[in-house]
């Protein structure tokens, strides 16, 4: 087995290792949803939203928020109190706030896809129209840390997507109200929100409450107990995805500053003990200069124990053999976060085939993402984006195909029509295209 040195924070993995595959494989298993003890008291939380509405919000919401109300009034935010808490930010947070909101939507819009149609020679149309959601549902985290970002990026595509009716739920423990949070969502267009999280939250937007308003579709990252009611309400109505602790690989070549990693990976770290921070890189002396930054600074950091936990837990040091190994290694992981910290990240983009976003070049922290470079920072998470792909526009409308038959197409498609009807002996099915034919 190859020598590595050490870190006290970080493991160190080495692709020429006996072990390699098996340490990796441990390193990026993740559960995303709930065992059958946690499915059962999820369940039994939907299934009291389902049958007695605003009642079991209000008294889940008490029981798991250290709350005491009595009615939906005093866990519903009106439009005025979303304003008021926008006017009262200092201005430097108000000014910060309307940037990546304007640098959001500008990107999005370019997202908005178009109906279309065509005329066949005999007369026949066909086409595509595309129609936004009535109304959207919006989770929003409160828990650990509040999430105004998160407000913008689930918000802002749907009312560029011509959403009707925005929904948004945030817990607020021990009843904290974030202001920047409500200043967010006036500054979303947000229609109604409502201080109630975890499953109860996402049973009100799925079923439908005497106050919450029921939606189409939930979008949203959220705990566990989110995860796993997303999952069960599917079907219900639409999700987004179910998402999994934050993570990013990062491949350097040798020449970014290694305080600069350091606090990349640190960045991912502190938002929870489950995020992943993944190092890759084939210079031998730089993951040492790495190791030893991280040991540096990470006692200099406000959220060092969180940090600390994920990086013990889930993050490593990744030595390859060179960049080919260092590509099969970004396409293996399909990370939600992808840095290329590189010369010339060009030259790479065409072999990355999984992953959720791809920060360019060294100058380009994973951070800048997050807040305000305009795309969605909800990404596929554990290996999904393999098949799936950022929260945008797209998630907030749906397409209907367009068929308009001439008397001269409905002919001739009937007869095609007809003969496979026949053969697989659905013979109504052929009768009715029989009809439209022409003798």
């Amino acid at each position: 087995m190859t020598e590595i040195p050490a870190s006290s924070a970080i493991s160190r993995l080495s692709t020429a290792d006996d072990d390699f595959d098996s340490r990796l494989q441990s390193l990026l298993a993740w559960e995303g949803v709930s065992g059958a003890d946690l499915q059962h008291r999820v369940d039994e939380i939907l299934e009291a939203v389902r049958t007695r509405g605003d009642a079991a919000v209000i008294e889940t919401t008490n029981r798991f928020d250290r709350l005491s109300v009595s009615s939906m009034t005093a866990l519903t935010l009106l439009p005025a109190r979303l304003e008021a808490a926008y006017a009262g930010l200092p201005p430097e947070q108000r000014d910060a706030l309307s940037t990546a909101a304007g640098r959001i939507r500008q990107y999005h819009e370019h997202q908005k896809p178009v109906s279309w149609q065509y005329t066949e020679a005999d007369g026949t149309v066909l086409g595509q129209q595309v129609t936004p959601l009535d109304r959207a549902g919006i989770y929003v985290p409160g828990g650990k840390a509040a999430y105004p970002s998160s407000v913008l990026m689930n918000a802002i595509p749907a009312h560029v997507a011509g959403v009707r009716e925005i929904v948004m739920v945030v817990p607020t423990p021990d009843g904290v109200l974030n202001e920047l949070v409500l200043a967010a969502a006036h500054l979303a267009g947000v229609d109604h929100v409502f201080t109630i999280g975890g499953a109860q939250a996402v049973a009100a937007l799925a079923f439908g409450t005497e106050t919450v308003p029921r939606v189409d579709k939930i979008v949203g990252p959220g705990n566990i107990y989110v995860a796993t009611a997303k999952r069960a309400v599917f079907g219900q109505v639409g999700i987004d995805m179910i998402a999994g602790p934050s993570e990013i690989v990062v491949v350097s070549d040798g020449q970014t500053p290694v305080d600069w990693l350091a606090m990349d990976l640190f960045a991912q770290a502190e938002h929870d003990e489950d995020a992943q921070s993944i190092l890759i890189s084939w210079d031998d002396t730089h993951l040492d200069e790495v190791a030893k930054a991280i040991d540096r600074l990470l006692p200099t950091l406000e959220r060092e124990a969180i940090i600390r936990e994920s990086l013990a837990r889930r993050g490593a040091l990744i030595r390859c053999r060179d960049r080919d190994e260092a590509v099969a290694l970004i396409n293996r992981i399909a990370p939600e976060h992808l840095e290329l910290s590189v010369a010339n990240p060009e030259a790479w983009l065409s072999k990355v085939r999984h992953a959720g976003a791809i920060f360019m070049g060294r100058h380009t922290a994973e951070a800048l993402g997050d807040y305000c470079a305009g795309p969605n920072h909800v990404l596929p998470t554990s290996g999904t984006a393999r098949y799936s792909s950022p929260l945008g526009v797209y998630d907030f409308q749906k397409r209907s195909s367009i068929i308009h038959c001439s008397p001269e197409g409905a002919s001739a498609l009937a007869r095609t029509a007809s003969i496979l009807a026949r053969g697989e002996s659905l013979t109504a099915h052929a009768r009715s295209a029989e009809y439209r034919l022409k003798d």
